[in-house]
């Protein structure tokens, strides 16, 4: 039985990119065998001293390594050592981890004759084929080229880190609306109305709408119907009706939705009782326009919080920010240019727009924040605007909405098309899991925007380019 057991289960070797990506992965494969060869112990040494931004997830990831295997024979390392006992649940690790050493694989087991960190990692995976036969042995790497060369070099089998994609096709992702075809009302066949306040709310079966959730917006073709879903049972669904023209009537700081989209975007971000408003779309729907109107009404107009932070994350942030002149605000300027380009939008009416937006920007206590720095902090009573987020990955996003306190509304943004990271995909974004994780939360709302309002040579380029 124990033989059996053992051909079942699988040996996975981990690349470095996959640790980084996510430092505790090495405990995401349940029954399996995880190696983690030399190589890449030496390339999160390298990484855990240097100023990049994974820099800290490097350390978390050698600091977890080393709780399990402190205690391990240099025998038992390189044989595995149980992951039995660490966490709870169907999905607690119960395989072995163990470190395969590389570097003494014999020259004549090379497939490549280059000695670069990719090669050897390659290596290994191939030298493991080889001698754990018939088990299967997989390279895990979020490199393309990688999973590439690999497959070149003879290796059967190479993926990628899957366990925290929650959709198989980014045409699944949810989008924060359902449209029915033709007219609502037709769709319904039986309807419980009542009036509370001002507000009208439909209880309808849940049959109407089997997969509803609470946010979602309800659309029909008639263009007369509107409405969100308040709230979800077995049986039933209750929506709150909008009404088509209220709803593409709402206005925020001096604009208003050129399409329905930014309606129901508009709606969500003036909502107090939504705390996390994300907003997906290509370049030009009117995202971080759509964002800084509603924070600059709430906050100024309405005094319903203290300040606004703007914070973002590229690629390069974290090596290139240092280098800027200035205090971490003037830094982080040309990386939030998009902000101070909808700013001078929103005021470009204006007899002195400088004037205004300097007066604006004091006035609202618009905070330019780098994502680097949101560690650690609590931010209390505040709009935090955080543009570009699809180059995030989920355990950057996580970091981020921990630090939202009392009273503060996060509204995230990114255009999926456009991800800069070099291991991130549209299904493996960070922006992409907290969409599905979220769908189900009271205080969120998604809104896919998928208009080009910024002009009609954005429209096109975004259409046929």
């Amino acid at each position: 039985m124990p033989e059996k057991k053992a051909l079942d289960t699988r040996i996975y070797v981990l690349d470095t990119n996959i640790l980084l990506h996510e430092p505790l992965a090495f405990l995401s494969f349940k029954e399996h065998d995880v190696v983690v060869p030399m190589t890449v112990l030496e390339e999160l040494d390298y990484i855990k001293d240097s100023k990049k931004d994974v820099a800290r997830d490097a350390r978390v990831s050698i600091r977890a390594m080393e709780d399990l295997l402190h205690d391990a024979t240099p025998e038992q390392l390189m044989e595995g050592v149980s992951m039995q006992g660490i966490g709870a649940g169907d999905n607690a690790p119960t395989g072995s981890l163990s470190i395969f050493v590389d570097h003494a694989l014999p020259a004549d087991q090379h497939i490549f004759t280059s000695d670069e960190n990719d090669n050897r990692i390659i290596n290994t995976a191939l030298h493991l084929q080889g001698q754990s036969s018939p088990r299967q042995v997989t390279l895990v790497t979020k490199d393309i080229n990688m999973r590439l060369k690999a497959k070149g070099a003879g290796l059967a089998h190479v993926e990628d880190y899957r366990t925290d994609q929650l959709v198989s096709d980014i045409k699944y992702l949810s989008k924060g609306f359902h449209r029915f075809k033709g007219d609502f009302w037709g769709e319904v066949t039986a309807v419980d109305s009542r009036t509370e306040g001002r507000d009208t709310i439909h209880t309808l079966a849940r049959d109407v709408l089997p997969e509803a959730y609470v946010n979602e917006y309800l659309l029909d073709d008639t263009e007369h119907f509107a409405g969100v879903v308040e709230s979800v049972n077995e049986q039933e669904i209750d929506v709150l009706d909008l009404g088509y023209e209220r709803l593409m009537g709402h206005r925020a700081w001096g604009i208003s939705p050129k399409n329905i989209g930014q309606a129901m975007a508009l709606h969500s971000l003036l909502d107090p009782h939504i705390d996390l408003v994300i907003l997906t779309g290509p370049a030009g729907s009117g995202k971080t326009l759509l964002a800084l109107a509603a924070a600059l009404e709430m906050v100024v107009e309405k005094n319903m919080y203290d300040k606004i932070i703007v914070t973002r994350s590229t690629p390069e942030i974290a090596e290139s920010i240092g280098f800027l002149p200035g205090t971490e605000e003037e830094k982080m300027a040309p990386w939030l240019a998009a902000i101070t380009d909808s700013l001078e939008v929103l005021h470009k009416n204006d007899e002195n727009v400088k004037g205004s937006m300097s007066y604006i920007m004091e006035k609202a206590n618009i905070q330019f924040k780098s994502v680097n720095f949101m560690r650690g902090r609590s931010i209390q009573n505040a709009i935090v605007i955080l543009d570009e987020s699809q180059n995030l990955t989920a355990s950057q996003l996580k970091t981020i909405i921990t630090r939202c306190g009392e009273g503060t509304k996060l509204i995230c943004s990114g255009n999926l098309a456009q991800i800069d990271s070099n291991y991130l995909s549209a299904v493996t974004s960070g922006l992409t899991y907290i969409v599905e994780k979220f769908k189900n939360f009271s205080g969120s709302a998604t809104i896919n925007l998928d208009g080009v309002v910024r002009s009609r040579l954005a429209e096109f380029a975004e259409e046929q380019l």
